[in-house]
């Protein structure tokens, strides 16, 4: 993994660009879970929000180091 990407001659931090794909596949696990009703099965729903922010940066980190 390089450490960073130009991106129109503004250097963006690898990591950076990978939260921010991280935060958009927990927006959409979020909206899903929502609407499948397991939050309501959820004992602090803020908290299962980070843990899966957290899997997916990790997941992201893992697939980008190994391409």
């Amino acid at each position: 993994m390089t450490g960073e990407i130009d991106f129109y001659g503004v250097f963006v931090p690898v990591l950076l660009v990978c939260a921010v794909l991280a935060l958009l596949a927990q927006v959409l696990l979020g909206r899903l879970m929502a609407r499948a009703g397991l939050y309501r099965m959820l004992w602090h729903p803020p908290l299962v929000d980070l843990a899966v922010f957290v899997i997916c940066l990790g997941g992201l980190t893992f697939l980008m180091n190994r391409i």
